[in-house]
């Protein structure tokens, strides 16, 4: 009897362990039902690229001797934006213990624009008056990029484990709020560009000068990890990129309000954005 219980003790240990074992991974578990939130922090990095700066004449009275087209490109201009960092939150659900829908959120990132090159006229109008980007820059001293997006992630290893890759694909809106140009660019379009315009249009006092950025759909791809300390809390990292373009507008207007003329650019910002967060599974 005695023999039977000390050969007992081995066997009970290893139930035992075995039985936290389980316990241990059941505690790291990401299964169907569950909800994960993550607050940390977004750091934007643009791969930019811009096509050169259209400038579209407004259908108003030009005075002959400047003979101003209705639309010209500045050969050598184009935009840049630089790196940005927020805070950031997400929120996924887990449908089955390996398929989850995420939402991405948080503080919209704030960015500086640079121009580049020269904007000038073409004939008489470039001699009497132009703008040089580089000299003023930033042209944008912020503006607000808004991209909620909601993606569709896949995520490895079993349910059970601490580690779980992911990979993932879903869609953004992407908008821009809060342009602010600088009061150097501003100060510089108007007694440059901006008065030849209002001259060749008949429209004198100083003009004024604004932008704005176009919204747009863009598909979201996203890989990560996911790190499970116990059944609540974990670290999340992962690397999103979005193919996002925009098409940017500085619109000059008359003293009384007609617009003079719109210059374009199209800008693909592409930003790689890293995340990483705690999270919390509940």
């Amino acid at each position: 009897m005695r023999k039977f219980l000390a050969a007992g003790k081995p066997l009970a240990a290893a139930v035992f362990g075995c039985a936290l074992a389980c316990a241990s991974l059941t505690a790291h578990a990401q299964s169907a039902g569950d909800n994960v939130v993550g607050l940390g922090w977004f750091h934007v990095m643009p791969q930019d690229s811009s096509s050169e700066l259209t400038t579209h004449v407004a259908p108003v009275p030009i005075n002959t001797p400047l003979r101003l087209p209705s639309q010209f490109t500045s050969p050598g201009t184009s935009l840049s934006t630089k790196s940005a960092d927020t805070f950031g939150l997400v929120f996924t659900h887990f449908f089955t213990d390996h398929i989850a829908t995420t939402f991405v959120g948080g503080v919209p990132p704030e960015f500086e624009l640079d121009g580049h090159g020269t904007i000038r006229p073409p004939g008489p109008a470039g001699a009497l008056g132009n703008q040089n980007l580089d000299q003023t820059n930033p042209i944008v001293k912020s503006v607000r990029q808004w991209s909620p997006a909601l993606i569709f992630q896949y995520y490895f290893n079993a349910p059970t484990a601490a580690f779980r890759p992911f990979a993932g694909i879903g869609v953004s809106y992407n908008f821009f709020t809060n342009i602010k140009l600088t009061n150097g660019f501003i100060n510089s379009t108007q007694n440059n560009l901006g008065s030849v315009l209002a001259a060749a249009a008949g429209k004198p006092g100083q003009t004024t000068v604004d932008a704005k950025a176009s919204s747009s759909w863009q598909p979201v791809f996203n890989i990560g990890a996911t790190y499970n300390f116990d059944k609540h809390w974990g670290l999340i990292a992962s690397l999103t990129y979005i193919p996002l373009k925009t098409t940017s507008s500085l619109i000059i207007k008359a003293a009384d309000g007609t617009e003079l003329a719109t210059t374009k650019g199209k800008l693909n910002a592409d930003p790689l954005i890293t995340f990483l967060a705690v999270s919390y599974r509940f």
